[in-house]
């Protein structure tokens, strides 16, 4: 199972000091956090996209590039990849790169995003998200495993004989996740394309999140990927760890209070016992963390939230340390000794995508025909398939 980190990449003023970092800093910052996450045995980072103060991560594509340049392991991901406002021809180019510079080390979650302003800034508006999330996605699926592609649709302009470049690292797409706080929609698609689903988590009740989960896994199987429980799921979370539970508590409230998606309603306390969050001792977050799996069942990937509201990077490098030394081995063996044997343990990675392609042949690398000066050729612009052909 892996496990990772993920942010929403907030620019927020830290309550107990008063003074708000500034954008380079917050940059600076998440890029120290990443390598510390690997450093410390964590599986993924994440991040998100936004468009609008007070959120740095406009281009998270760049960020988790140098990111991938600074580290060997870790997982590069989104949290999220927004499918309605970007076009999905720059999302097939951009992140196509990003996992030819990572090696392989990537995949992309894909969501609507909820803040209305953004939507008309790229052209678009709010009230069409699901549909531009639908069809985005039907475009950027074909964009990575065609070579040429024909299309017409609603919302962009019609394409014609179009190529994206570069094509998929290995001529294989990254592994893609549809990421939804409360839209069976997106759901159904993640299922009917037979890939990852990811809730959101954080803010919803077990019961909520249970059906959501209940309901891809089904679609999942209805549309013959194989059987439901074997349906690749990830959750988000967020924990704050100490030595007891009141110093965890202390230290993580005036952050809870003052963050915007936490405070002025339920306490620490209320809130922590309805939802995911977990804050306490060592034993209390792997003990609720664990608890997940009562309601969830075998599952691939835990992110946590951990440098949200205006935490500073020391305390986030701590609670780093103190979670990969004591709650993250115990989370491995406990979620291990608890999964079916015939549910996998991981997503794909590349290295399984491309078994799964190819079996033990070499795997394609496109090498392209001489130029012709535009990007509607109509046939294949690949020296490789045009041998092939002949």
């Amino acid at each position: 199972m892996q496990f990772g980190i993920m942010s929403v990449s907030d620019v927020t003023r830290d309550p107990t000091t008063g003074r708000t970092p500034s954008e380079a800093e917050r940059i600076r910052d998440f890029v120290t956090i990443a390598k510390k996450a690997e450093q410390v045995g964590l599986d993924v980072v994440a991040v998100g996209e936004h468009h609008n103060p007070p959120f740095f991560s406009s281009s998270p594509t760049t960020l988790l590039a140098a990111i991938a340049s600074q580290t060997e392991r870790i997982i590069l991901t989104t949290s999220t990849t927004l499918i309605t406002t970007n076009d999905p021809v720059r999302i097939a180019e951009e992140y196509a790169m990003l996992q030819h510079l990572a090696n392989g080390r990537t995949d992309l979650m894909l969501g609507r995003g909820n803040t209305a302003p953004v939507y008309p800034w790229f052209g678009h508006e709010i009230r069409t998200g699901l549909h531009l999330a639908l069809e985005n996605y039907n475009l950027l699926h074909r964009l990575w495993r065609e070579d040429v592609v024909d299309w017409e649709g609603r919302f962009r302009t019609a394409l014609h004989g179009f190529t994206s470049t570069p094509r998929p690292l290995d001529d294989v797409p990254p592994f893609v996740w549809h990421g939804s706080i409360r839209t069976p929609e997106i759901a159904e698609q993640a299922a009917y394309y037979g890939n990852g689903f990811f809730a959101n988590h954080i803010f919803w009740p077990p019961s909520h999140t249970k059906r959501m989960v209940n309901f891809y896994r089904e679609r999942y199987e209805h549309h013959g990927h194989g059987p439901a429980k074997t349906a690749i799921v990830g959750l988000g979370g967020q924990f704050f760890v100490d030595r007891t539970s009141q110093s965890a508590k202390d230290a993580f409230r005036p952050y809870f209070d003052a963050a915007p998606v936490y405070g002025g309603g339920p306490s620490l306390e209320q809130f922590s016992e309805s939802t995911p969050l977990a804050v306490g001792s060592v034993q209390e977050v792997i003990d609720k963390i664990l608890g997940y799996h009562d309601y969830i069942g075998d599952y691939q990937r835990q992110l946590f939230l951990v440098d949200h509201a205006g935490i500073p990077l020391g305390t986030v490098l701590d609670q780093l340390e103190l979670f990969g030394a004591e709650v993250l081995p115990v989370l491995r063996r406990e979620f291990a000794s608890r999964r079916d044997p015939e549910v996998p343990a991981d997503p794909p990675t590349h290295a399984d995508l491309v078994r799964a392609k190819y079996g033990d042949g070499e795997p394609r690398q496109p090498r392209p025909a001489a130029n012709r000066g535009d990007n509607v050729t109509g046939g294949s612009p690949y020296i490789d398939l045009v041998e092939e052909q002949n």
